[in-house]
């Protein structure tokens, strides 16, 4: 019989329920205790081994697991608390979770992640520090507006700027990690003619949808959450809806979408077309990003340039 396994991970632990065997044990969440995991797994020989994604305390378990030959996939915590809600599955522990999860690979079967190598990872991480250091200088300048205050104001002046060299250095890393993986650089090159998507937003597909020109037009809007979703019921006939998919590629592709309406004739032409429909800004919006994206994969598919022709 084939063998699913499901592994809740913990920052300093992770449970794995092996089905149909039920086999539960407890790992320490560290290189020796992922060694002890990989090793028993191996013997195992699963079809599919489902883990949540929790913040990055899945990322070496999976790393590790990939280099194994393993099938692995990472999934949304919330599609397993659904699935375990429509179960009846109302408690909580760790042991519990796993079993969740055994169940839910075995019952759903989602996609397995692509393995990533070491560069691959590095690359991800540098483009997700990158954004954090975004982040943290926006809430500083934030507070900077309302400072009364000239000590305070001068404090928040001198982390401001060593955040900005702080984000220089990490994007100058970026670019030498880029020149040194040369299969990705050519399709960041791609995907940055594109107007609207710049060197950071193209390094940052490139890593974290690392099937943007796999995939048909339908699967790759899914795969970030900006299909819209029907939601009929007998005679009911609710709005289209979008979400799930990998919801932080969608909130960094936000700001260069609005780009892209402003300075990219196909999406301009797009969000005008709609807006003299009735379509709402927001709806519009997501609607342009959807079909950026849909070019943007196209772009990869084809290892073609921007051309004003796409549409």
């Amino acid at each position: 019989m084939e063998t699913y396994i499901g592994i809740d991970i913990a920052k300093h632990t992770f449970d794995l329920n092996c089905l149909p065997q039920q086999k539960i044990q407890q790992f320490e969440n560290n290189k020796k205790g992922i060694r002890k995991a990989v090793k028993m797994i191996t013997k195992l020989r699963p079809k599919l081994i489902v883990m949540e994604a929790t913040g990055g305390y899945e990322a070496l378990l999976a790393a590790e697991l990939h280099a194994a030959k393993l099938p692995v996939a990472v999934v949304n915590p919330r599609r397993i608390r659904d699935f375990a809600r429509a179960n009846g599955q109302l408690a909580k522990t760790d042991k519990l979770d796993a079993a969740v999860i055994a169940l839910f690979a075995a019952r759903m079967q989602p996609p397995t992640q692509e393995q990533i190598d070491h560069n691959s990872r590095l690359m991800r991480a540098m483009v997700a520090r990158r954004h954090q250091l975004i982040r943290m200088r926006t809430a500083e300048n934030n507070r900077r507006e309302h400072v009364l205050d000239r000590a305070i104001g001068q404090s928040l002046n001198r982390i401001i700027k060593t955040i900005e060299r702080e984000i220089e250095q990490v994007e100058q890393s970026i670019r030498e990690q880029l020149d040194g993986m040369p299969e990705l650089k050519a399709k960041a090159h791609i995907l940055d003619s594109a107007p609207g998507i710049g060197e950071t937003t193209a390094s940052m597909l490139v890593t974290e949808l690392p099937e943007l020109g796999r995939l048909n037009r339908r699967q790759i809007a899914m795969l970030i959450g900006v299909a819209p979703i029907n939601r009929d019921s007998g005679t009911f006939r609710g709005k289209r809806m979008t979400g799930a998919g990998r919801r932080d590629v969608r909130s960094r592709l936000f700001m260069p979408t609005l780009v892209a309406i402003r300075h990219n004739p196909a999406i301009r032409r797009f969000y005008e077309h709609l807006l003299a429909k009735g379509k709402t800004k927001m709806t519009a919006i997501i609607a342009c990003m959807r079909k950026l994206i849909t070019i943007l994969n196209t772009m990869v598919a084809k290892n073609e340039a921007w051309n004003p022709k796409f549409n």
